[in-house]
């Protein structure tokens, strides 16, 4: 009878990984690249793949169990649909003003197209700079939503 040298649990004779720990029964040997009972993600990378699909993403981060239970990882997924939503009803709102203006006016158009590509490419750098954030495991709180996510995240 063999034992484990990682955690000292009996194993047969003939057994190149053990059972328990799911390491290499053989002294200096390698470990496997995979392991049975390997944790999953890291909160940051939780934190900052919350951001990726926003409200589905934060959503799936907010249910899964060893997720919702991190307060790091559920800031970052209530931050990521307060964001999106707010970035969806801002759309609506400047899609509304500029349909008013742009039917008062047809120029207005013109002037629309590169303040609206400014603007979109502004949301699309600040959420990777969300993203950044979290994989840091930094806190960043966005005014005012930042507050609102804290406070969901307990």
């Amino acid at each position: 009878m063999a034992f484990c040298p990682n955690c000292g649990t009996a194993v047969a004779a003939d057994s190149a990984i053990c059972g328990n720990c799911g390491q290499s029964t053989k002294p200096g040997a390698p470990a496997p690249a995979t392991q049975a009972g390997a944790p999953g993600l890291t909160s940051n990378m939780a934190g900052a793949l919350a951001y990726v699909l926003g409200i589905i993403t934060g959503i799936v981060f907010l249910v899964l169990e060893p997720y919702k239970r991190d307060r790091f990882v559920r800031f970052h997924a209530f931050q990521s649909i307060f964001y999106t939503v707010a970035c969806i009803v801002f759309a609506i709102a400047w899609n509304i003003f500029w349909d008013i203006l742009g039917n008062i006016s047809g120029w207005l158009y013109l002037v629309v197209i590169p303040i609206r590509m400014l603007i979109s490419l502004a949301l699309f750098l600040f959420w990777l700079f969300l993203m950044y954030q979290a994989y840091n495991n930094r806190e960043f709180k966005i005014p005012f939503i930042g507050q609102l996510a804290a406070k969901q995240a307990g």
